[in-house]
């Protein structure tokens, strides 16, 4: 009797916790036939592109060995109506970072090198702020984000002047934000000593490896690198023109960039982190590889132990009951209920990308946008094509994502309109107490000259670029210029900080969002 009440007991609480967690699973229904999805995916890409604004869009998706759509939507250039197709070139952005940590793969496999190898055993003079870290940082950390620097430090000193080499002096001058290996903080700079071990360990350059290891045998051939490589398919007209996304007030505003502003400059420094261009015939090659397991047809490119340890999640990025993210080498790694989908996204200056692949069903896709649209945008089309071949209820994740970034806007709009409201204008100093030349307190960081030329005010970088700009003002002490696509503000240092009546001794520039990454030592 005891024991069929025991019995008893444990299927009510076994029935009660199944209901727990199947409760929240969604209805499935039988799956549509290929065109019928192919076409509900296209109205989703529609209605995408509308919502928020996009020129042009390039989508990709392959399932159970066959590409089932390779097009463009929209157009490359708003001005000229000339539309994108599968042959258009997108910066494709931080998914470049999968194929720097592939060429790393490939040179394991060869015995070229490990990832448990320290940075310091391939670069003796490499130097982080701390000398520990400095000592002990291995290779695979590099492409997983768990340095101890704090998210995306360092990503805009290349549109300050500054090149790979610059960049790859100044680890030393970056204090970390986090306990090393104890946090995951995202960050470009450390693919630049990643891309110099490679460099090192073949003799050629990192660029030479991604063309000749990875373009070549893919069949990629349509892909190029770096500012350069853009630059030369916009002027061919085989590239889409890249347009700004920024919230104005309550609404978006979408504009096309031109000239200093498309940072190709910028492009070039973070090469192995987020320079790479593809069309979308091509990225779906790259994203199909990956579902393949390293295999390009008959060749295995990349063992299958390497591509499984590219794909292993390293560090929980978030997690809520429906969800877990990780990330791995270069890959989110994002299980549910539903599937584990692999996926990485890009943005670079007026580009947006997003490819993925999901071994358990056999598919694969990639969505490019010459806009700098948030990632919402590209989710709400992965999400609905997935769910489609997964015979999930029709969900409109575009209508969840559009609504959230409006009360978004909203609430960000009413909190700069309070700041304004509450903001205390205070005049700048007279030019004459800011002109001069100012020392960086490292070499690398070169020397500053503030200049009156023509009744303006402007700064010169004596860098890689030398580049001079126009200073503006902000408020008190504070100016602003801009350099290849971005703004950099400028705050004169006093003796006295309420009064500008002396010289000023000294100028930080404030180089990312709140990083005063180094000052200058006015040279009286």
């Amino acid at each position: 009797m005891k024991k069929t009440f025991l019995l008893s007991a444990f299927v009510l609480l076994w029935a009660s916790a199944v209901a727990q967690t199947t409760k929240n699973i969604p209805e499935r229904h039988p799956v549509l036939s290929q065109d019928e999805i192919i076409a509900n995916i296209e109205t989703v890409i529609g209605q995408v592109m509308e919502d928020w604004k996009i020129p042009g869009m390039g989508v990709a998706l392959y399932k159970d060995g066959e590409t089932l759509l390779c097009k463009g939507y929209g157009v490359k250039n708003l001005d000229t109506g000339v539309p994108v197709d599968a042959h258009t070139i997108f910066q494709i952005g931080s998914v470049s970072k999968s194929f720097t940590a592939a060429v790393i793969a490939q040179l394991v496999d060869e015995g070229l090198l490990s990832w448990d190898d320290r940075v310091k055993d391939h670069l003796p003079d490499f130097e982080m702020y701390d000398p520990w870290v400095t000592e002990n940082i291995q290779i695979k950390d590099l492409t997983s984000h768990r340095t101890g620097l704090r998210d995306d430090i360092g990503t805009y000193l290349g549109n300050l002047g500054y090149d790979r080499d610059d960049i790859y002096r100044m680890f030393k001058l970056m204090p970390p934000a986090y306990l090393f290996r104890g946090d995951y903080q995202y960050n470009n700079i450390t693919f630049i000593p990643a891309a110099k071990i490679i460099e090192k360990v073949t003799g050629k350059s990192w660029e030479d490896n991604v063309r000749e290891r990875i373009f070549q045998p893919l069949g990629m051939t349509g892909s190029t690198l770096n500012g350069e490589g853009f630059g030369a398919a916009l002027d061919a007209g085989t590239a889409a023109l890249p347009y700004a996304f920024e919230r104005k007030g309550r609404e978006m505003d979408v504009w096309p960039m031109i000239g200093d502003e498309q940072s190709l400059w910028w492009l070039t420094v973070v090469g192995p982190a987020g320079s790479l261009c593809c069309p979308p015939e091509d990225l779906i090659k790259w994203a199909v590889f990956h579902l393949n397991n390293g295999k390009a047809g008959d060749s295995q490119l990349i063992s299958e132990k390497q591509m499984n340890f590219l794909h292993r999640g390293v560090t929980i990025t978030s997690q809520t009951p429906d969800k877990t993210n990780l990330y791995g080498h270069c890959w989110f790694i994002e299980q549910t209920r539903k599937c584990r989908l692999y996926f990485h996204t890009g943005t670079t200056w007026g580009m947006t990308t997003m490819c993925a692949f999901i071994p358990e069903m056999n598919f694969a896709m990639t969505i490019q946008v010459n806009s700098e649209a948030p990632s919402e945008a590209r989710h709400a089309i992965l999400r609905r094509a997935i769910d489609l071949f997964l015979g999930y209820e029709d969900y409109d994740y575009n209508a969840e994502y559009l609504a959230a970034w409006y009360k978004r806007a909203d609430e960000r709009a009413t909190a700069e309109e309070k700041a304004a409201a509450e903001r205390v204008a205070v005049a700048a100093p007279a030019w004459s107490r800011i002109q001069g030349h100012y020392t960086g307190q490292h070499e690398v960081l070169g020397d500053i000259d503030v200049l009156i030329e023509g009744g303006k005010l402007f700064i010169q970088l004596h860098n890689k670029k030398a580049w001079k700009r126009e200073l503006r003002h902000v408020n008190g002490n504070v100016f602003n210029f801009r350099a290849d696509g971005w703004g950099f503000d400028v705050t004169f240092l006093f003796d006295n900080p309420d009064e500008w009546g002396s010289l000023a001794k000294g100028l930080s520039i404030t180089v990312g969002s709140g990083e005063e990454f180094a000052n200058w030592d006015r040279k009286l």
